[in-house]
């Protein structure tokens, strides 16, 4: 019963996250050819790659990123935007934004594999911050300008708390060790002791976590498959009118690569940081401020109460609730225009203002 409710955590609780069933296993060259809307590739890509490799930026330490491009050419674009994947995702997840809203806006959309993910080098060394490095650092090879946004997704949205500039956190993570967490809010979430259980067992115990992962003797991961204690009413919407998608399934899990980036990336997220989220200052001295939280009401992986919490306590962040929206926001095409237009242009949807703020 622990070690199910462990597995339940590590694969359900941290922004449950689909894959292409024809994408390439992670951490293995995938068949992927460059969009039609990509500009010239940088002088610092891969040279080894072949046409059909995805193109990869070399960083200052030596590893490799693999990075896709949509929306308009580089060279042709209004807004440049790097979108960062979730938990056991990569840089193949939808975000729904339309073609055509992209050539409206003129929107360059830059999706990488987060270190260990796919096509991109494992960091063994990884971090809150070295995560925020590698964005940055992508941008820098990538010659995005002093002037670029970032879009956060689920457990991808911890790097971007270290870039907080021209930023959306999309139904963004919540650390239970964040201190100015009070208790009285999570006590009776059971997330909270769920998740620091995980955390110790993901460090002390890898190789059985792994075996409980991978095993067949006893439901782990299937336990999660469009179950509506992980999804909501919308979330199962989604899932019925999305083809082609399934959950990280235990074939991937086998591969130690995998597991290890998946647990790395994990305990990185829930483990203390060197600085309180909701201790930040306002970095906007004229309140000009352009960092979005947008979280579902229903959501049942990441609370909205814990959201609206964050959003009192940094009142310069600007919140947005979609009120039958679960935690598959990005695979709604309607919030992801309204994130767009919201991040680029500073529009307020009144759909999404919160009704109530308690």
């Amino acid at each position: 019963m622990v070690f199910r409710r462990v597995a339940v955590m590590f694969l359900g609780c941290l922004g449950i996250t689909y894959q292409t069933s024809k994408s390439k296993p992670a951490l293995a060259p995938a068949d992927t050819t460059k969009s039609s809307s990509s500009s010239s590739s940088s002088s610092s890509s891969s040279s080894s790659s072949s046409s059909d490799d995805p193109p990869r930026v070399r960083l200052s330490d030596g590893r490799y990123l693999a990075y896709r491009e949509r929306g308009v050419p580089k060279n042709k674009s209004n807004y440049k935007v790097i979108v960062v994947h979730g938990f056991g995702s990569s840089k193949e997840m939808n975000f729904m934004a339309s073609q055509e809203l992209m050539n409206e806006l003129g929107v360059y959309l830059l999706l990488f594999d987060r270190a260990g993910y796919e096509e991109s080098d494992p960091n063994p060394k990884r971090s809150v911050k070295s995560e925020a490095f590698d964005i940055q650092e992508l941008a820098d090879q990538l010659q995005l300008g002093p002037k670029f946004y970032v879009i956060g997704v689920s457990l991808g949205s911890y790097p971007t708390w270290s870039c907080l500039k021209r930023v959306a956190l999309v139904v963004p993570m919540i650390n239970y060790n964040w201190p100015s967490l009070p208790e009285d809010l999570i006590k009776d979430d059971y997330r909270k002791n769920l998740s620091r259980g995980t955390l110790w067992v993901s460090r002390h115990m890898p190789r059985l976590l792994h075996w409980w992962l991978t095993q067949k003797v006893f439901p782990s991961s299937s336990v999660l498959d469009r179950n509506p204690a992980f999804f909501s009413n919308k979330d199962m919407e989604v899932l019925k009118v999305t083809p082609g998608y399934q959950l990280l399934n235990q074939d991937k899990l086998k591969q130690r690569g995998v597991f290890n980036s998946l647990r790395r990336d994990f305990i990185v997220a829930f483990s203390k940081w060197d600085f309180d989220p909701l201790e930040l200052k306002n970095p906007y001295p004229k309140n000009e401020s352009n960092v979005h939280i947008w979280q579902g009401y229903e959501d049942r992986v990441v609370p909205y109460q814990l959201q609206r919490f964050v959003s009192r306590k940094l009142p310069w962040v600007r919140y947005h609730e979609v009120p039958d929206g679960g935690h598959l926001l990005v695979y709604d095409s309607a919030v992801c225009e309204g994130i767009l237009r919201s991040l680029l242009l500073g529009e307020d949807p009144p759909f999404y203002r919160p009704k109530i703020v308690s």
